[in-house]
């Protein structure tokens, strides 16, 4: 996106300002209809807007290869306001020029001219048309009988005068989403101006420790400034090689397993179901698409040990990102190791397969595909990763399916987050991410205090950067594009896939697990899948296929 070169953005040191705002109350996003809408109020006093000053330092997470500065366009200027509310100053400067109010004045001929007098109505009326156009232009057509001027379309200053007139009643409103919505539209339409003056009003508002829209509004506000100064993949990448370390991060997706149930519900369900299909096989192979840190496979495997007649063979194929090796704080390697020492304290046979390679990137061959094995795929948390025929004209989402059945699955689990970001445009899918990611900053706020140093590092380190990723990038960029399930089931229908239900014990459980979470969460069974939320927002969806 391309902006003036007179001001700069600078980016900051790296950390979040911090100023809580008193009284925010919760409001619901308003449509792009309803955000043109405002009513505003005369004034028949002079009104002078406050100056606003060229933007600095908005950029509040780390990055480790951007540069300090970003170019962007000057600040709002100052408006005044006569008593007719008309624009005066930097709008005047700016070519916006007041249309001038011209008196019709019919001179008469003189006594000798007779013939003036003479001519009909309508040789009148035209002479008369003939000496407006000379006066007034094109506009002359709109007189009306009286002689005056019926614009064909509003003054460009007025509108622009009223538009500043609706932001400066939205920020005294103190409604957050709707400014981080109108900020966000502005810069769709590109209109930095307001861009600028939006986000320079946001940077009073947002607060790393505040209720949980502040503190969303803070990575969303980055959001917005990456986008506009074209660094959002840059600093989606930095979040991961910067700061922390591989070890710190660990802890703090090991924080957020344990406070919500989102991960656990994806992985009790996956787990029930790929039990389920191998109760009675004697050699198993599990290939996990994503196996991140190996958390998923712990309660598989000491459920497996205690099967009735023995434990079977186990054989994991594990597939790598770069985003989970740095996670755990080094290669597969650690995860094999991990999981063969908790397998022998089980007494389970087990085997630990690493394909070093990115999901998308997956072929047969990497996975080692023994006859006497049944396979069971999981995609748990990591299909919406993979690009599609929107991205990629090798369409590798839908590759990975059709190559899945082609293993002949016992069973294939799907776990993802219930939203849809993949093709939707920048501002559909920027609501669509306020909207999700609320819901899971206000279901950590029961659990963890707005200070706790805890919660603002695993919001920053391990939400954060999905949400700058969604909001600042594009195309193969954007890395971020979920699908709802709806959609995923046309991909499986497609691949050759039908459903597997799942286990009423499955069911049991994950209402068990729901229970010892405080909070308001919701499990919802329809259609053979389950639906994980919170209150009226479904989160996780979770079904199977065979």
């Amino acid at each position: 996106m391309q902006t003036s070169q007179n001001h700069k953005i600078s980016y900051g040191s790296g950390r979040f300002y911090v100023e809580p705002v008193q009284n925010l109350e919760s409001y619901c996003l308003p449509s792009s209809d309803n955000i043109d809408n405002y009513s505003s109020s005369d004034n028949s006093s002079q009104t002078t807007y406050p100056s606003v000053q060229t933007l600095e330092q908005y950029c509040t997470l780390e990055s480790a290869s951007t540069s300090n500065s970003f170019p962007c366009q000057n600040s709002p200027p100052t408006l005044s306001f006569s008593s007719n509310n008309s624009p005066l100053s930097k709008l005047e400067s700016n070519s916006y020029v007041l249309r001038p109010q011209h008196s019709l004045e019919i001179v008469s001929g003189s006594p000798e001219d007779d013939s003036y007098l003479t001519h009909d109505l309508d040789d009148l009326t035209h002479k008369i048309r003939e000496l407006e156009t000379a006066m007034l232009g094109p506009n002359a057509d709109m007189l009306d009988i009286y002689g005056t001027v019926i614009p064909e379309e509003p003054d460009s200053f007025l509108l622009e005068a009223e538009k500043w007139k609706k932001m400066m009643e939205m920020t005294s409103r103190g409604d957050l989403k709707e400014i981080l919505y109108t900020c966000a539209k502005a810069m769709a339409m590109n209109d930095m101006e307001a861009t600028e003056w939006l986000m320079s009003e946001l940077r009073k508002m947002v607060s790393i420790s505040g209720s949980p829209i502040q503190r969303l509004g803070a990575y969303t506000l980055e959001s917005l400034v990456a986008r506009m100064a074209s660094s959002g993949s840059t600093i989606y990448k930095s979040l991961k090689c910067s700061e922390p370390t591989g070890n710190e991060l660990l802890s703090y997706m090991h924080v957020l397993y344990e406070i919500c149930p989102y991960f656990k519900f994806g992985y009790m369900s996956a787990n029930g179901a790929i039990a389920e299909a191998l109760k009675d096989e004697n050699e198993v192979h599990i290939i996990d698409f994503q196996i991140s840190q190996g958390t998923q496979w712990v309660s598989l495997i000491q459920a497996l040990a205690r099967r009735p007649g023995g434990p079977p063979k186990i054989r994991i194929s594990g597939v790598d990102d770069s985003f989970s090796s740095y996670a755990r704080g080094g290669g597969l390697d650690i995860v094999g190791k991990r999981l063969s020492a908790l397998a022998q304290s089980c007494h389970v046979p087990f085997e630990f397969n690493a394909v070093r390679v990115p999901s998308s990137e997956v072929q047969l061959e990497d996975l080692e595909l023994r006859p006497s094995e049944a396979v069971a795929v999981n995609f748990a948390i990591c299909l919406h990763h993979v690009p599609d025929e929107s991205v990629n004209s090798h369409n590798h989402r839908d590759r990975l399916l059709r190559m899945s059945k082609q293993l002949s699955p016992k069973v294939v689990t799907l776990v993802e987050q219930e939203f849809n970001t993949n093709h939707a445009p920048f501002l559909q899918r920027f609501v669509q991410t306020i909207n999700y990611y609320l819901t899971i900053f206000e279901s950590i706020d029961t659990v963890l205090p707005r200070d706790h140093k805890e919660r603002i590092n695993v919001e920053q380190h391990c939400l954060a950067r999905e949400v700058v990723n969604l909001i600042a990038c594009e195309g193969a960029e954007r890395v971020e594009r979920h699908e709802l399930l709806s959609k995923w089931r046309m991909r499986f229908t497609m691949a050759g896939f039908t459903p597997y239900p799942l286990s009423s014990v499955i069911n049991s459980s994950i209402k068990d697990l729901l229970q010892s979470y405080n909070g308001h969460y919701t499990l919802e069974e329809r259609d053979g899948a389950l639906f994980l939320g919170w209150m009226n927002q479904v989160l996780i969806a979770s079904c199977a296929w065979r």
